[in-house]
């Protein structure tokens, strides 16, 4: 980490952050780790974290509890939480769906799953994060009405996300509208590449 990133880290780590363990089934106590009762964003892999602190500026009546595995871009999000003042921001750092069993059902207003790691080989395919037994568990945490959004720029991924979410019997998908998120450098990227941006958004029913 830099020295931004570290010294960030150093004084919001105690109050903001927390480790993911392995095999931790702990039920996770969102009003407590918000200090308040709101709505819960739940956002896997966040980068460096420059979408989700805009978001979180833009929404401040719901937590975002951003997860992590990169601890660059878990010190970029704690800077950037502290350089903007953000009270609903919490950050973990460690293996998202380790994460997720630990949340109890109905607990998240949302789930955001912003341009994971496509692994574009069909031989690691299996390490994709949307696939089906991951959406029941995600889409489980989900309250009634509420909203799984994914986006990537790989098309062959983007088939096989709206495969797997149209054939989860709990979720509806959504029409299609402006994705309401800030610009992500993988869409900036994606657009240098001439590579298409798939949004997708459903409905747990």
């Amino acid at each position: 980490m830099s020295s931004r990133h570290a010294d960030a880290h150093a004084a919001l780590w105690p109050r903001l952050g927390m480790t993911v363990e392995d095999g931790d089934r702990t039920p996770l106590d969102l009003v407590a780790l918000f200090g308040r009762e709101a709505p819960v964003v739940l956002e896997i892999g966040f980068g460096m974290g420059d979408a989700t602190a805009a978001m979180a500026a833009a929404d401040p009546g719901r937590g975002y509890l951003g997860v992590e595995v990169h601890t660059p871009g878990v010190g970029n999000l704690l800077a950037l939480t502290r350089d903007l003042g953000l009270t609903n921001v919490r950050v973990a750092c460690g293996d998202a769906m380790q994460l997720v069993h630990r949340i109890a059902p109905g607990a998240l207003d949302a789930v955001h799953v912003f341009f994971p790691d496509p692994w574009p080989k069909a031989r690691h395919h299996k390490r994709r994060l949307v696939q089906p037994a991951n959406v029941a568990l995600l889409r489980e945490r989900l309250r009634p009405g509420g909203v799984f959004h994914c986006a990537t720029d790989w098309p062959d991924y983007a088939v096989a996300m709206a495969e797997t979410l149209d054939a989860d019997p709990g979720l509806r998908r959504l029409a299609a509208v402006p994705h309401g998120r800030p610009e992500t450098k993988f869409e900036r990227r994606g657009a240098i590449a001439g590579r298409p941006i798939t949004d997708l958004r459903y409905e747990r029913g």
